[in-house]
């Protein structure tokens, strides 16, 4: 493989804190070993529409404690095409591109897997998501900051819910993964979690508050993952409150809140050794492959194998959740 001298980086679906931090190591270390590297706004979006610039030192200073993304990020259906990624291969050939800076989640690294497979471009991805849910890591960029963000919420919703002896459904993201909403919970104290990789059972549920009102305890916080088989915050509310006519049950969506703000201090973290990381094992030749961290070390695992198998979920967290919330 011949040296590369020229490399673009994007950030391509849900946007997540941290992501910024990651621009700003990858930008700086490519120009560390006089590589060239332009910035791709809005992801294969922007790339099929040659939205593309040079980018110096100076334009990432002041950006490792923003949230969001200075590249913008999108999803682009057309990418998906044939005629969509020869459009994106004509405009990185049009800036003299020869490797790629990926940062996302599951659909980036298929994108890149369906592209590499037609133009060869290299490319090394940096797992950009708060929903933790990739294989290859211990942890992915915004997930640390998308926990806290939910961990603050949650503890003053539960100042309200003892105020007014309420009820409280908190429902967070995750659509596939529950990993905010287990980590939210236990820290948090919720007395019940419901994930994506259980099978919710609503009559334990129901039972779990029935026997929380026969000895008194006036405040339960059920913290719910948005991809939960047995539904969403507003269904779980509606059961309840047929079941317990008398309880004051409310739902709070948490939503968009927990991709925003600024990264915590782990993700910046994070984000900045996997972009240091990424671009080094771009320049070495290693391509089709994320950057990741597990057990403190920076490892490489090939896009394939990170789009087929999620991280799994600790079972014995799961258990643990049953007997704290006893």
């Amino acid at each position: 493989m011949k040296k590369i001298t020229k490399i673009g980086i994007m950030t391509s679906g849900g946007d997540s804190p941290g992501m910024n931090a990651a621009i700003r190591a990858a930008v700086r270390t490519a120009i560390y070993h006089d590589v060239e590297i332009y910035g791709i706004r809005r992801g294969y979006q922007g790339m099929i529409e040659g939205d593309i610039y040079r980018m110096q030192t100076t334009d990432v200073s002041n950006i490792i404690q923003r949230g969001g993304t200075i590249l913008k990020t999108a999803r682009s259906k057309e990418f998906m095409t044939n005629e969509g990624m020869k459009r994106a291969y004509e405009e990185l050939q049009a800036h003299g591109i020869e490797g790629l800076i990926l940062i996302g989640g599951d659909g980036t690294f298929k994108g890149a897997n369906a592209f590499f497979k037609q133009y060869t471009i290299p490319a090394i991805g940096m797992p950009g998501t708060i929903d933790k849910d990739l294989a290859g890591t211990d942890y992915t960029i915004g997930y640390d900051t998308a926990v806290n963000t939910a961990v603050e919420a949650i503890d003053k919703i539960r100042d309200t819910a003892e105020a007014h002896d309420r009820l409280f459904l908190v429902e967070v993201m995750g659509r596939d993964a529950g990993y905010i909403a287990l980590n939210s919970g236990l820290a948090c104290g919720a007395e019940d979690i419901l994930i994506p990789e259980t099978t919710t059972n609503i009559n334990e549920v129901l039972d779990r508050i029935g026997h929380d009102e026969r000895r008194k305890k006036t405040v339960h916080i059920l913290v719910v993952a948005e991809g939960d088989d047995y539904g969403k915050a507003e269904d779980f509310q509606k059961v309840i409150q047929e079941r317990f006519p008398e309880k004051d049950v409310r739902s709070c969506v948490l939503g968009h809140i927990q991709r925003g703000g600024n990264p915590t201090y782990a993700d910046r973290v994070l984000a900045s050794r996997l972009g240091y990381a990424s671009v080094n094992a771009l320049l070495e030749g290693k391509t089709q492959m994320m950057a990741g961290i597990i057990n403190d070390k920076v490892v490489f695992t090939p896009f394939e194998e990170v789009v087929k198998q999620h991280s799994r979920m600790n079972e014995d967290m799961i258990e643990m959740i049953k007997v704290l919330s006893v």
